[in-house]
């Protein structure tokens, strides 16, 4: 890449500088490159003369002067970088030499790609969504996520495992089979899972009028966690039921998996007890003897502890088997997540759910899933405090290689706008900014019905219909809708923003790549032609320079967002990219004026179509040829 050419070409300058002034480079920091929001003032820029100025104990300009001409001896460099200049009081500001940088990054030549592929394996899990009921938007937001950086971990060289963990043993699960049993529904319903849904909000609405009916719960999860009984083999059907209705809801968003992992498997087929096992030769496991944990088996405090504080929740989440015997949620997390990095001595069997997805069970084949060097996990961020007991885990088993590996990816829910919520016929009366939804209550908007409106909304107000469906475009338009906002915020879903055709949204981006293929449809020059580097002209207008600009950190971008594990950052990328294109479009004829100018714009036209198709691509975006 660009940028790490040029950051190692500055450290090795720094280096020479520090031999000349015989001072010692292990107090040199480390370098900052940004790119200048105007590009008088380079296409790069580094700061590090004025951090130097302390240590080597001189004017930052004196240094940026020497740093500079060490630069220009680099080879590595010297055809790239088109001048340095020194502006007060000490940036080195570099400008890039176009033609040069396009000959490298041409087809034949790509000495300024992503650097070479780590090599490593990771696994990804996401989505693991309850399966006892459908899908909702809020865990839509953990599969678009999910299944960008896993696009985006395969686009930077990683060998990636998608996993979707299925808790089949859980409370929710339990719920809806007491509801099955006892609470009577009748009524018109298109899929099992919205009839789940129904009777889910049925079974807790029962549980607040008669609170002696939990044990109920309590009771089913014994059955389903024992097997074997009439219990457990309908809380098997409904489960698998369920996950197969997401699993297509989950296709027709682009996302796939490669292994369905069910929490009873674990049970099971003994990798809790192995881990048990493991973890009663550590100090921190312990069985309480006496309070309101006694007979509770738990992960104790220890230095470095996440908590800080043990709260009331955190306790629960410690709590690794209940005093009646029942396992919790990180329990079993533990255990999975051993075999996760290949910990444990144990593996599962494997059959086919179906074409290309396998899943773990009693019965099957051997296969190679797990053995993993990296784990990223796509949890919101109440499941904090858990994410960080299975990290502790790992550390008193002394993995500590492992957990520096296990990463959660945190984000917020989502909830509804006061017009959406109205539209789903919610009560707004009281005048909130946001309204949550409620699987316990039966309140929120399931998937289906979310692309049924998405798309009634398209087609009723889009003239041209020749293009991509309105459902594709609906379906893209809330894929990246839930993408574009930080991890960490809660996302405010608006049926009217999603859709727009302005500002950041996926509608724009692929209406901009349309745009781009349509100039070059029209141009009829063959696509061979237009990917083959033309001449430069002698002065590129600000609209060209600024675009090019943008092209040229992709890989950059592509990079950081890999390292951060943040989808958003492509999202600003490309928007960015997209408004380049359109105001370079308004101000630059490209199909109008002299050849060598035309040929020039229509390579430009033909680098963004294809540098914005990478980055829809890895958003999970389509690449439509009208709109």
């Amino acid at each position: 890449m660009v940028s790490q050419l040029i950051v190692t070409a500055l450290q090795q300058s720094v280096q020479q500088v520090f031999q000349h002034l015989g001072a010692n480079i292990d107090t040199s920091p480390a370098i900052a490159l940004e790119q200048p929001a105007n590009p008088e003032f380079g296409d790069y820029s580094s700061n590090i003369a004025m951090q130097l100025a302390k240590v080597l104990r001189k004017a930052p300009s004196v240094i940026a002067e020497l740093i500079a001409a060490e630069f220009r001896r680099q080879e590595a460099v010297r055809d790239l970088v088109d001048r340095i200049d020194i502006a007060a009081p000490g940036f080195i500001n570099l400008y890039i030499n176009w033609p040069e940088w396009v000959a490298h990054t041409s087809e034949t030549a790509r000495s300024y790609e992503l650097p070479a592929t780590p090599g490593q394996k990771v696994v990804v899990e996401h989505t693991s969504v309850n399966p006892n009921k459908s899908m909702h938007i809020g865990h839509l937001r953990n599969s678009c996520i999910g299944d960008t950086l896993v696009r985006l971990l395969r686009k930077t060289g990683y060998e990636v495992e998608v996993h979707n963990y299925v808790d089949d043993l859980g409370n929710q699960l339990a719920d809806t089979v007491v509801g099955l049993l006892n609470v009577p529904l009748a009524g018109e319903h298109g899929r099992f899972g919205d009839y789940c849904w129904d009777i889910y909000a049925g079974v807790n609405r029962q549980y607040a009028q008669q609170p002696e009916t939990v044990q109920k719960r309590t009771e089913i999860l014994h059955a389903l966690e024992q097997g074997g009984n009439n219990t457990a083999w309908l809380g098997q059907l409904v489960a698998e039921r369920i996950v197969r209705e997401h699993v297509a809801e989950m296709h027709d968003f682009g996302i796939d998996y490669d292994l369905l992992v069910w929490e009873s498997s674990i049970v099971r087929e003994g990798f809790w007890s192995a881990a048990f096992e493991l973890l009663k030769n550590t100090d921190g496991f312990v069985q309480e003897q006496e309070g309101k944990l006694a007979g509770c088996w738990i992960l104790k405090h220890t230095a470095g502890d996440p908590a800080g504080e043990e709260t009331e929740e955190h306790l629960k989440d410690k709590v690794l088997v209940r005093s009646n015997g029942i396992l919790t949620y990180t329990a079993k997390d533990i255990a999975y997540h051993l075999w996760k990095f290949g910990l444990l001595s144990k593996d599962f069997v494997y059959s086919e759910f179906q074409t290309g997805l396998w899943t773990t069970g009693l019965n099957g084949q051997s296969k190679s899933y797990g053995h993993a060097d990296k784990v990223i996990n796509v949890i919101d961020y109440r499941q904090e405090y858990p994410q960080a007991v299975v990290k502790q885990a790992l550390e008193s088993l002394g993995y500590h290689a492992q957990a520096e590996q296990l990463h959660h990816v945190s984000y917020g829910v989502v909830s509804l706008s006061p017009a959406s919520a109205a539209r789903l016929g919610m009560d707004i009366s009281d005048g909130k900014s946001s309204y949550a939804m409620s699987g316990r209550q039966g309140i929120g908007i399931k998937v289906t019905e979310l692309i049924g409106y998405m798309e009634k909304t398209i087609e009723t107000t889009r003239s041209d219909k020749s293009g991509l469906s309105s459902r594709a475009i609906a379906i893209a338009a809330i894929r990246y809708y839930l993408l574009r906002f930080n991890l960490g915020t809660e996302v405010i879903f608006d049926f009217e923003q999603a859709t727009e055709i302005s500002g950041n949204t996926g509608v724009y981006l692929m209406y901009t790549y349309a745009r781009a293929g349509s100039v070059l449809g029209k141009s009829g020059l063959p696509a061979e032609d237009l990917a083959t580097p033309v001449p430069f002209p002698e002065q590129l207008e600000p609209a060209e320079l600024a675009l090019l600009r943008q092209l040229s950190i992709w890989h950059d971008t592509l990079l950081a967002a890999s390292r951060s594990l943040t989808p958003n950052t492509l999202c600003n990328y490309a928007h960015t990219l997209a408004s380049l294109f359109n105001n370079f479009y308004s101000a630059c004829p490209i199909l109008k004026g002299e050849q060598t100018t035309v040929a020039f714009r229509l390579w430009l036209t033909g680098k963004f179509q294809g540098t914005l198709g990478e980055a829809l691509e890895v958003l999970g975006l389509p690449l439509p040829e009208r709109m």
